[in-house]
């Protein structure tokens, strides 16, 4: 396929999605760029005073932001980031110069090692080690069981790749406990910690006061347009700070970003809870729905959402799943799946895999209408 039939084949796969009357949730990217722009707008007055002046790198609202963010996880100080793999690069590298060790623990299906084409090395020259290869964050006894020193504890909450899982709140506990025994320090890689909480049953400054630094995310569970705030000790986020400067993070404006950051606290950070609880829902659905359907074999992964934000697995192609998603959004107007992907972790042949996130727009499907969005969707899986 050329680059140009691709662009006009993901053209009209969004077209079918964003047209779509019914979904389980809209990202973003959705959205033209006209409509985001009225919309911060028209919005941004109720989080800040708009007749105040622009930030110019990284007072006014922008410093506003860090000390909101700051405020909610609990810690003395914070600086915002451009990039949420910036904010985390920066974080590591300062961490390995104070502890004299330039190797992260962390898991192999964590961000870093995923998403960013080997940057901890290519960039900062950090190596990292694997304390496990299991699809969940690590235990305290793999730690206690790596057999060569490292200097930071990275654990990415949740474990995104792995099915956005979570530990409990006692073993989140005992594997920082265990890195803290071999003289590490712990950095929370926090892109989605604001849909944490219900799990653990733990205000977010409880959860991130467990680590030495945190970094948040905007725009994944917030609706933001971009973004990230790294917290931790005043004298880190300092070094933070000189360290963005030198990675090119230092940036002249950033308002539009620190704005529509603002409004995601305000607005969907309250609404979290609520997602998650109704993620729970609809997985049950799926699984009646694809049990109902007679689909030869399938995941709901986890089988109880740790998040708003869980897998589902099919043994079929991806082309196949996304085609029928597209058709089912296209003939129906309703959107139950966007894209699926063959998993990088891998897994026998033939099996793919998608993600559903749940959010306002979710909240109003039942278990039933679940079901008959599955049937729809088999249907199509049959027909393509």
């Amino acid at each position: 396929m050329t680059e140009k039939s691709e662009q006009d084949e993901r053209r009209r796969r969004n077209a079918a999605w964003r047209a779509s009357e019914r979904v389980l949730w809209r990202p973003t990217s959705d959205g033209r760029i006209g409509e985001r722009l009225a919309a911060l707008a028209a919005d941004a007055g109720s989080v800040h005073d708009l007749d105040e002046d622009v930030d110019v790198y990284g007072d006014g609202v922008v410093a506003e932001l860090e000390r909101r963010v700051a405020a909610l996880l609990g810690f003395p100080e914070a600086a915002f980031f451009p990039t949420g793999t910036m904010a985390q690069q920066v974080a590591l590298r300062c961490w390995a110069g104070r502890t004299g060790n330039r190797t992260v623990a962390l898991h192999p299906l964590a961000h870093p090692e995923q998403h960013e084409r080997g940057a901890l090395g290519a960039v900062s020259g950090l190596r990292t080690v694997h304390p496990t290869h299991e699809p969940r964050l690590p235990t305290a006894d793999e730690i206690r069981a790596l057999d060569e020193p490292f200097g930071t504890l990275m654990l990415e909450l949740p474990l995104r790749d792995a099915g956005f899982v979570l530990p409990s709140w006692d073993e989140l506990v005992e594997v920082v406990e265990a890195a803290r025994e071999v003289d590490a320090v712990v950095h929370f890689d926090g892109a989605r910690l604001w849909e944490c909480a219900p799990h653990f049953g733990r205000g977010l400054d409880e959860i991130a006061g467990l680590a030495d630094s945190v970094y948040v995310s905007f725009y994944k569970s917030l609706g933001g347009l971009s973004g990230a705030v790294l917290v931790g000790p005043e004298s880190l986020v300092e070094e933070a700070r000189a360290w963005r400067h030198r990675y090119g993070g230092q940036l002249f404006q950033q308002y539009p970003t620190a704005l529509a950051a603002l409004l995601g606290l305000e607005r969907e950070l309250p609404r979290l809870p609520s997602y998650v609880a109704h993620a729970r829902v609809v997985a049950e659905g799926l699984r009646a729905g694809f049990e109902a359907a007679s689909v030869p074999w399938f995941r709901v992964h986890p089988e109880v959402p740790h998040t708003h934000e869980f897998q589902v697995w099919l043994p079929y192609e991806a082309e196949l799943l996304t085609e029928a998603s597209v058709r089912l959004a296209g003939e129906t107007g309703v959107t139950l799946f966007r894209r699926w992907w063959t998993p990088a972790s891998g897994g026998p042949p033939g099996v793919s895999v998608t993600e559903v996130t749940v959010s306002t727009p979710g909240l109003t499907w039942t278990g039933e209408d679940v079901g008959a969005a599955v049937a729809g969707f088999v249907e199509r899986v049959r027909g393509v």
